[in-house]
């Protein structure tokens, strides 16, 4: 079956083990198990501080969870070294956090990265400019937005654009094995994900959260008093029962407003070029 951005359906409710549980697991045993060679591959992977590679309020948010990441890096090296590839590129797969955390006004929560090579690029739903055809749930969600905002639906599966504006696309789960649908739920992940999205409630609004699906909504009571935007997931699978005409994009701008905050320009899916 193919995959859109973590799965074509929602994931099961109760994954085998808890993140918390497999995270802990790992971290107790590291000290067993022989340091993968591959582990330097990733550009988290012990020593590595993480003020080296994110803005300085994301490196501080994140950096209780340094060591989760060090462990990381060792279970996808490990995968590298039983000859795994591991998605997206080394490069990427920090890349939501690229947007610093203050400039931070929409967070969209997907599931884990596409498991088709070349697609993953570290921002939840998105794909390089040049892949073709788009996935069916990014093609879904240009269909909403189409149909929301009345914009025509964008040419590529880039939304960098959006991530420029401040709109965090934040997978739950950053990595996943080529070809294995969430392979990569319950090693540590969530636990990043989660002091991620604790930071930004923390530093409070403006912030709207966008929870399409059953795993984005499982973040809500780390949200308080968050305002929500909450539908299915836009997967093929799902989106007839509650996605299509939801309206997502306009019921955040004024989520947003009743904030004082600017709107999104939805529109605006693509880098900025223009060099402004």
């Amino acid at each position: 079956m193919t995959h859109d951005d973590g799965a074509l359906f929602d994931l099961p409710d109760t994954p085998p083990a808890s993140s918390t549980t497999k995270a802990r697991g790992a971290r107790k045993g590291a000290g067993t198990t022989a340091p993968s060679p591959n582990a330097s591959a990733f550009p988290f992977a012990a020593p590595a501080d993480v003020g080296d590679l994110l803005p300085a309020d994301w490196a501080e948010a994140l950096k209780p969870v340094e060591p989760v990441l060090h462990q990381l890096a060792e279970s996808l090296g490990s995968d590298l070294d039983k000859g795994r590839q591991v998605l997206p590129e080394a490069h990427h797969i920090l890349r939501a956090f690229t947007t610093p955390l203050a400039r931070v006004r929409v967070v969209i929560v997907g599931q884990d990265p596409y498991p088709t090579a070349g697609h993953a690029v570290g921002l939840s739903f998105a794909v390089d400019p040049a892949t073709r055809p788009i996935p069916r749930s990014l093609v879904n969600i240009y269909r909403e937005l189409a149909s929301d905002t009345g914009s025509a639906p964008p040419a590529t599966g880039d939304l960098s654009g959006w991530a420029e504006q401040g709109v965090l696309l934040l997978n739950r789960v950053l990595t996943v094995r080529a070809g294995e649908t969430a392979s990569h739920r319950g090693i540590g992940w969530e636990l990043v994900t989660d002091a991620a999205i604790g930071a930004l409630v923390a530093r409070g609004g403006p912030l709207v959260a966008i929870l399409w699906g059953k795993d984005a909504l499982r973040l809500k009571p780390l949200l308080g008093a968050t305002p929500t935007v909450e539908s299915v997931h836009p997967s093929p699978l799902s989106a007839s029962r509650g996605f299509f005409g939801s309206r997502p994009f306009t019921r955040a701008n004024e989520l947003l407003a009743q904030q004082g905050a600017d709107p999104i320009d939805w529109s605006h899916t693509a880098a900025d070029t223009s060099g402004a």
